[in-house]
């Protein structure tokens, strides 16, 4: 049995100074950094995802110019930009697989991505015969729920590492770990967290 850890979005345009900046981010970034330290070994596969839009069109109706922030969204994570890499904090030595989603398209999931070699995620979980996944990353309320949740529809056991997570606010996040709990998500802290 052997299990993942999902590094979810922790991008610069996610984080504090970004387009979409989540109040916590760079905070995530440099506590995903030091849990891979010391649990980086744990973990056959360590994927890390990126949103990394087309810098033409609304990417699927995605981008816009008035958006409603719940299905339309500012221009963010376009390809080639700063916005689109990784958040300084969070040290990518460690992550086997990257991950780019939402190529001219809406995207929350990391299953929605691929490597640049065409690799699906659910591709590398069958392949390395992953049965737990551990999910961190940002947004709680957002692609951290998304990719939770099709975790556990590819029959994963999940859990939410809760303190290396953040939220756009609140009240969603909190709807969103309540909706993964009930899912089947075990909700945890990175310090309880059994290692092997």
């Amino acid at each position: 049995m052997s299990k993942a850890l999902f590094i979810v979005d922790v991008q610069n345009d996610f984080t504090e100074l970004g387009a979409l900046g989540v109040e916590g981010g760079d905070a995530v970034a440099q506590r995903i950094t030091e849990y891979l330290v010391t649990h980086a070994e744990e973990y056959s596969i360590i994927v890390a995802s990126r949103d990394w839009h087309d810098a033409d069109g609304d990417n699927g109706g995605h981008f816009a110019d008035e958006p409603d922030y719940v299905d339309t969204w500012p221009p963010h994570c376009v390809s080639g930009t700063d916005g689109a890499e990784y958040d300084p904090g969070l040290d990518t030595s460690r992550v086997t697989h990257h991950v780019k989603k939402g190529q001219g398209k809406p995207a929350y999931s990391l299953f929605e991505g691929a490597s640049d070699d065409g690799v699906t995620v659910a591709q590398l979980l069958d392949e390395n015969g992953v049965v737990d996944v551990d999910v961190t990353g940002i947004a709680t309320d957002h692609c951290v729920r998304a990719s939770a949740l099709d975790a556990i529809e590819h029959g994963r056991h999940v859990r939410v590492l809760t303190d290396l997570i953040a939220g756009v606010a609140p009240e969603s996040s909190d709807a969103a770990l309540a909706e993964l709990a009930h899912a089947g998500a075990e909700l945890a802290e990175s310090g309880t967290a059994p290692s092997g």
